[in-house]
């Protein structure tokens, strides 16, 4: 017997996925939402910056969105991972790791991005409790306070035009030799802004607030908080092997409503875009959850 052909299949449960489970639901498209529940943001106590949801746990926004679209019949949540997908835009055979299979019309990746091992003793420890990787979700807990940026080049640069909106009182760690210019330099001079290229030793902390960051060459930093420049990964490999185009840094490139180089797929949320915030990721998966729909009634339109 042939599995029964759904409107949409969506890899990913974060934001992004929900939020097009959402509107799909309401649009009265049968869905299929699979995700593994292990979120990036697992280890964050607080996300800030959604309207009408600042603060909230990770996880509380997840049960009440997936609460309030279980309102609506015609989306289903399996908890497992995509594991193949075959097939081309109107059927597509979604494999899962219980082996289970499902056709789908469309595709949507909300797949996002997934850390890889941080290597430096001691961040561990405090990821997600006083070291962060978005200002704009946490600068505002560590304002006025002494920060620790461990970056490099560009991105260091970068890193501490954006923290100075929230505090003057910031040190750069490149863990290794850096990559500045001579003008970069001038510039952190400056705007008095210390730089260390010693490898760090070790990340001092007590109960996830860290203390100070030791280098390698003896040279012991106090701080109270730390933002890094994380090594990420696309959530899955999935979509290129289907032909996803995706740039050096692994972002699935898509259009303006999510669409794909791929006829029928769509990506949104971190995995397609580098500005990681969750109202973003959410603004992303509505926004292709719109797109999805009008394809379908397009085509049923026209059929």
């Amino acid at each position: 017997m042939m599995e029964q052909l759904i409107d949409v299949g969506i890899i990913g449960g974060g934001p992004a996925g929900l939020n097009a489970a959402l509107v799909l639901g309401r649009a009265r498209k049968s869905v299929v939402l699979i995700d593994e529940d292990r979120p990036r943001n697992r280890v964050t106590r607080e996300s800030h910056g959604f309207l009408t949801r600042d603060g909230i746990k990770p996880s509380e926004l997840r049960r009440i969105a997936m609460e309030q679209i279980r309102a609506y019949p015609s989306v289903h949540f399996v908890a497992d991972t995509a594991v193949t997908i075959t097939g081309t835009d109107g059927d597509f055979l979604i494999t899962i790791g219980d082996g289970t299979t499902f056709r789908s019309k469309k595709l949507l990746f909300a797949i996002g991005m997934k850390d890889l091992p941080l290597d430096i003793d001691g961040l561990t420890a405090v990821y997600g409790t006083s070291a962060f990787v978005c200002p704009y979700c946490d600068g505002w807990e560590l304002r006025d306070q002494s920060l620790v940026m461990i970056a490099n080049g560009d991105r260091a640069l970068h890193l501490a035009k954006t923290l100075s909106g929230w505090s003057n009182k910031l040190t750069i760690c490149t863990d290794g030799p850096d990559e500045w210019t001579d003008e970069q330099r001038e510039e952190l001079k400056q705007h008095n802004i210390s730089s260390f290229d010693s490898p760090i030793l070790r990340i001092v902390s007590n109960d996830g607030m860290v203390q100070e960051v030791v280098l390698e060459d003896g040279i012991i930093i106090p701080c109270t908080g730390i933002f890094f420049a994380p090594k990420l990964a696309t959530g899955s490999d999935v979509p290129q092997a289907l032909g996803c185009q995706i740039t050096e840094t692994g972002t699935i490139i898509v259009d303006n409503i999510g669409k794909t180089n791929v006829p029928g797929i769509y990506s949104a949320g971190d995995a397609s875009t580098v500005m990681y915030q969750v109202i973003t990721a959410a603004s992303m998966g509505a926004l292709a959850g719109i797109g999805i729909n009008s394809e379908l009634l397009e085509e049923a339109w026209n059929s």
